[in-house]
């Protein structure tokens, strides 16, 4: 990859992990000062509103889908390929660090705000604090390092499109879930994906960094 394409892949990475965290910064903030509620009531009531018996089954598939069982299970599945069949071994430590990452981020944060669940209409019923949500973040991260991986091996744009498009609207409908089925404020998920985005972007920056030295590295070598 040529240098001028790293160094514009660094800095983009840079600067959107710095905007996520600022962004998360400013919501921990509205958060703790409870500004956000009016919001939080408004948005859970207009969601809620919608509930069906149908809708209801739809949410707790994308909900399941962001489940620690689901995505440790197809994390072990995608990292087994693209480590032992691929042999893609960067990128299978990128996904590990990215996955497991936003995880211990995610019951770090947790501890540290002790934010309780919302009391209202629930659907199912789960334990823990509630900011950030969990399921919001590890989508965020998980499905945006897929998103990205694919995204470097897909060379037309079409393809490119589709892959970034399924991933927006998996890691979307897992978070809206949270508040159909009444175990998040909206706040939680937005914080979620603010966290889960700048962890991502970090990793990646990082990722980027390695191919930057390695590039060099080949480079004195010829």
């Amino acid at each position: 990859m040529p240098k001028l394409n790293l160094k514009l892949q660094l800095t983009k990475a840079f600067f959107i992990s710095l905007v996520f965290i600022v962004g998360f910064g400013i919501l921990t903030v509205m958060m703790l000062k409870e500004t956000l509620n009016e919001f939080d009531a408004a948005t859970i009531h207009l969601v809620q509103g919608l509930e069906s018996p149908e809708l209801t089954q739809v949410m707790k598939f994308f909900t399941d889908a962001g489940s620690t069982i689901s995505v440790s299970i197809l994390a072990c599945l995608i990292l087994g390929y693209l480590y032992f069949v691929l042999h893609h071994r960067a990128e299978s430590v990128l996904l590990f660090a990215v996955i497991a990452g936003a995880a211990v981020l995610n019951q770090a944060f947790k501890l540290v705000f002790h934010r309780p669940r919302p009391e209202t209409h629930r659907l199912i019923e789960v334990t823990g604090y509630s900011f950030p949500s969990g399921h919001s973040m590890t989508a965020f991260a998980m499905y945006g390092a897929l998103t990205f991986l694919l995204w470097r091996h897909t060379p037309s744009r079409w393809g490119r499109t589709i892959i970034i498009l399924i991933g927006v609207v998996i890691t979307l409908a897992i978070g809206i879930s949270r508040v159909y089925l009444g175990v998040h404020y909206p706040s939680d998920v937005i914080g979620g994906y603010l966290a889960g985005g700048f962890w991502l972007a970090a990793s990646i920056w990082v990722y980027q960094s390695i191919a930057e030295q390695k590039y060099e590295q080949s480079k004195s070598l010829t």
